[in-house]
């Protein structure tokens, strides 16, 4: 039995006419001679009527600080929906078709309710399933804890249910379908020249994905590539091979050469960032960024973009706990410096490990537009810049530009 799943989110499904678009999709699977495993997302964005942020939105208009168990309950109703009507026009069509939740796929996870982690998958009802020859769709986005509790993946969390069960059933592709074509070199939004990329490896996809490309979610690829099982990223709606992720890099050719010549595979941007600097008293400079970090951590608030020095400590954190967190900071007696509305932009790409001259490239063309660089930080495939939000744009610009990527 050849298996395959095809995860769609939620702008797939949003509508009649693009449920059809899926399902001549899961057709096509089957008259290739694949039994598939379809992972649906809920229907439409906020402000649609089934999506999760306008069902999270119904229960916070109530009282904002419901609890994370009782929003879960909530937030897993939209992909059993979508799921329902989705087999619903299958069988209208006249194919077999059976909904599983989270639980009866056997997704089993910790007790994170919000976020939870998948510890393991059951798939026994679902290879029952398939030798029915059934098409069976699983409600992405959900699971169970060992106790039975629902709970939630986190945002981009149907990737993630994709990504396991295909690892779990051992399948030979796992299609992430969505309504852009592919992965791009930037933001096509942004850079008109944006290029579809025909391959990437895990490793380059997730560093893009965390550094704000949100075509498909870094914990999913994680699990991919545990079991190095190909992922393609595809249009719904046109007719694209998409881009594959998988191992190896499109530069390489077998038997030939032993590294890709792609320096740098793409820029992301991650936008709504404050950046906070605290000056340290040199005489409290060990103690200081303990207290700073441990005091965030208390109060549950992420930091980013790191930079600790004798006299000062920089990062940054969302827009919207920058308030909570300089009140924080004031308490425990630091006065924060404040720049709202930063934008972190990354370079991302696998070859520039050990190549010289790549800052140099990324400074003299964000300095030719006129963007100052608040903050830099690197890592073997990663250099990032955090400039302010009216830059933005221009950064990526220049950046996709001096290296060529359009």
């Amino acid at each position: 039995m050849r298996i395959i799943v095809q995860k769609f989110g939620g702008s797939s499904v949003a509508s009649a006419i693009q449920r059809q678009r899926v399902c001549e999709r899961i057709i096509e699977a089957i008259q290739s001679g694949f039994s598939p495993v379809v992972v649906v997302s809920a229907m439409g964005r906020a402000g649609d009527p089934y999506a999760t942020d306008t069902l999270l939105g119904l229960a916070r208009e109530v009282f904002l600080d419901v609890p994370k168990k009782e929003l879960d309950l909530i937030m897993s109703c939209g992909e059993i929906i979508s799921s329902a009507v989705l087999a619903a026009n299958l069988m209208h069509l006249g194919y077999e078709a059976v909904v599983f939740t989270g639980r009866e796929a056997g997704i089993i996870t910790d007790s994170n309710f919000g976020d939870a982690r998948i510890i393991r998958v059951i798939p026994t009802k679902i290879i029952d399933q398939l030798k029915k020859n059934q098409i069976v769709i699983v409600t992405g986005f959900q699971g169970v804890t060992e106790t039975g509790e629902i709970t939630t993946l986190g945002r981009g969390g149907s990737d993630t249910t994709a990504c396991a069960l295909g690892v779990a059933l051992g399948v030979e592709v796992i299609d992430i379908f969505t309504d852009v074509e592919g992965i791009m070199t930037a933001d096509p939004r942004i850079v008109e020249d944006a290029r579809l990329l025909d391959s990437v490896t895990y490793y380059e996809i997730c560093h893009l994905a965390q550094q704000g490309a949100k075509v498909i979610h870094p914990r999913a690829v994680e699990i991919a590539m545990q079991s190095s099982v190909p992922v393609r990223v595809r249009s719904t709606f046109l007719e694209s091979p998409g881009t594959l992720v998988s191992n190896v890099s499109n530069g390489l050719a077998a038997g030939t050469d032993i590294r890709s010549d792609r320096l740098i595979t793409g820029i992301a941007q991650i936008p709504h960032l404050t950046q906070l600097k605290i000056p340290v008293d040199q005489h409290n400079s060990l103690e200081a960024p303990k207290k700073i970090f441990q005091g965030l951590a208390l109060a549950g608030i992420s930091v980013d973009f790191i930079n600790v020095h004798p006299e000062m400590v920089i990062f940054t954190v969302h827009n919207e706990v920058a308030e909570k967190a300089v009140k924080i900071l004031r308490n425990l007696n630091f006065e924060p410096q404040i720049r709202p509305d930063c934008v972190k932009v990354s370079v991302v790409g696998a070859g520039m490990a050990g190549m010289p001259g790549v800052m140099a490239s990324i400074v003299e063309a964000l300095a030719q537009d006129k963007i100052p660089i608040l903050q830099s930080a690197d890592s073997h495939t990663t250099i990032w810049c955090l400039v302010d939000r009216q830059h933005m744009e221009l950064a990526v610009r220049a950046l996709h530009r001096v290296f060529d990527l359009g």
